[in-house]
């Protein structure tokens, strides 16, 4: 079996049929621009399955965010041995219980559902005509009720089919517009704010900045914060106007979600406890 075939058994077959039952549902109960509600019904569930990921990324981010000025101190007092530095860090990590490569677990796992999300969204709009996508969708569904008759595309005015570059009607125009700025909020709200520890070591490191160059960890965290605060909404701006609608809307759903899981996160609901600080008192 090729990795493709894999991919689509075990990520984009379920997905489909999930968002097809939920269209099913949608339909019976007569609601007005079922396909699309389906669609943000299938972001929520996403959304709330990675939940649990999401909470757990966050919470190491709040931590190293209160780490900062300890790593810092010791970046300033070991700058001339990396591996002791290497190795205090990995005392204070420890102490903290924070685990570094947490985060690029939760970015590993997102990428196959992401790539199936994908997959699915863009498989019923991109034959060109709905009833080519029905005949494809029907051939992958896992009970006979799922078939389609059709694909009602139409949402609040918008045809989920169509892209906004081929619409030829003004207001299509606001759909990416409004993906690049949800979008850009969403890259902001990720932004680390300045913890109370900082502002209060903010004199101690503003002589550290002075004493040390920048070194290139820094500037290179600071090219990808611009990168993903700027750069990125523009490229999915891009995307959602050369792209069907129905992806917009699904790229929207989980960036509303997003930002108020960001900002909800951000509150402060217990400080960083570091019971052995003979590291970090020893670098003053």
């Amino acid at each position: 079996m090729s990795i493709s075939n894999i991919f689509s058994t075990i990520f984009f077959i379920p997905i489909l049929n999930v968002l097809l039952l939920l269209n099913k549902l949608f339909v019976l109960i007569r609601l007005p621009g079922a396909f699309g509600f389906a669609i943000i019904g299938l972001t929520m569930i996403v959304r709330g399955l990675f939940h649990p990921f999401f909470k757990s990324q966050m919470e190491t981010a709040r931590k190293m965010n209160e780490l900062k000025p300890h790593l810092d101190k010791l970046s300033e007092k070991h700058k001339g041995d990396q591996k002791k530095l290497q190795q205090e860090q990995l005392k204070l990590y420890q102490e903290a219980g924070i685990n570094p490569a947490s985060g690029c677990l939760f970015l590993i796992i997102q990428i196959p559902i992401f790539f199936a999300l994908y997959q699915v969204l863009y498989e019923p709009f991109k034959h060109g005509s709905l009833a080519a996508a029905v005949t494809v969708i029907n051939k992958m569904v896992y009970f006979p009720f799922l078939k389609l008759a059709t694909i009602d595309p139409w949402f609040f005015g918008l045809n989920l089919a169509l892209a906004p570059n081929k619409s030829g009607q003004w207001f299509y125009l606001l759909v990416p517009l409004i993906t690049g700025v949800l979008q850009y909020f969403q890259a902001a709200s990720m932004m680390p704010p300045g913890t109370p520890n900082q502002r209060q070591s903010s004199k101690e490191d503003s002589l550290h900045k002075k004493e040390a160059k920048k070194n290139d960890s820094e500037d290179f965290q600071k090219a990808m914060n611009t990168q993903m605060k700027f750069l990125f909404p523009l490229m999915i701006g891009w995307f959602s106007y050369t792209l069907p609608v129905g992806l917009s809307l699904y790229w929207n759903i989980f960036s509303i979600f997003s930002i108020l899981q960001y900002r909800q996160s951000k509150t402060p609901n217990s400080k960083l406890q570091i019971t052995n600080k003979s590291q970090i008192s020893n670098s003053k």
